[in-house]
């Protein structure tokens, strides 16, 4: 990793540069050639499991449908549900993986050449349209299969944790809060990430350092109860006709003799033992 990448991180950010000197050298594997839909039929498999019963799927899958390869988009469709199936699949990754092949046989899932050539935020766009594929699992390509340097996945359980951790915040922060922080570290969030991630390593073998100085995370406009229950205008007209009916009373009890107020009639428990002595 260059050194200016770790240098320009460490000026940007106090805590940051002191994890990063904890951590020492980032070290991220170079991406080798991409293939979309291997990638993401991969973690189509791995989505809610373990690695060993997702690898074990795999296997099944080049087997019964590639015949030792891995399959083309083109043998996924001509794969009965049963064959998925029995390969150990669910009903709901069926569905996902077959979406997959027929976008990548479409052209909505580019080959890696020309996956290459486009922005992140397009790659995202375009990857997001398949079945089961969200933007966590596209960020994961966008930073370990094709390398890009400023990916900073916010809703990724480890890099939030890391961020509560170096930090010393006492709740997980916010995603949009954690990507207004990161701002600062543009246009090498990538490092970032990896940073926050190896934080949690540092934290459990107990050598994680104090953070250099206390932050406070920019506010985030949270939805109101109110706002959920219906239009402004709702909401306003119930109280404020309640609003309008003290005060006719009160002025009511103003404009009486005295100001006073009506006596109050006696309690039934009282009117029915007066009843029962009479």
């Amino acid at each position: 990793m260059n050194q200016e990448t770790l240098a320009h991180l460490s000026s940007a950010d106090a805590v940051l540069g002191g994890l990063i000197r904890a951590v020492g050298p980032y070290k991220l594997a170079t991406p080798q050639d991409c293939h979309p839909f291997q990638v993401l039929a991969q973690a189509i498999a791995h989505q809610q499991l373990n690695g060993t019963a997702a690898n074990t799927i795999l296997k099944r899958l080049v087997d019964s449908c590639g015949q030792g390869k891995f399959p083309t988009p083109h043998q996924v469709l001509e794969a009965s549900v049963e064959r998925l199936r029995a390969a150990g699949f669910s009903f709901a990754k069926v569905a996902a993986l077959k979406d997959l092949a027929a976008k990548t046989l479409a052209a909505v899932v580019p080959d890696g050449a020309a996956l290459m050539q486009l922005s992140d935020e397009d790659i995202i766009a375009r990857l997001t349209q398949v079945r089961g594929i969200g933007r966590w699992t596209v960020e994961m390509l966008l930073m370990f299969q094709l390398g890009r340097p400023d990916v900073l996945p916010v809703d990724d359980f480890g890099v939030r944790a890391g961020f509560r951790a170096a930090y010393g915040l006492r709740g997980m922060p916010h995603p949009r809060a954690l990507a207004a922080w990161g701002e600062r570290w543009k246009p090498f969030r990538t490092t970032a990430a990896w940073y926050l991630w190896r934080a949690l390593e540092l934290k459990r073998a107990g050598t994680l350092p104090a953070p250099a100085e206390r932050i406070r995370l920019p506010r985030v406009k949270r939805l109101r109860r109110a706002a959920r229950r219906g239009p402004a205008k709702a909401r306003r007209g119930k109280p404020r006709a309640r609003a309008a009916v003290r005060a006719r009373k009160v002025r009511a009890r103003r404009a009486s003799p005295a100001g006073a107020r009506a006596p109050r009639s006696a309690p039934r428990g009282r009117l029915r033992k007066a009843k029962k002595t009479g």
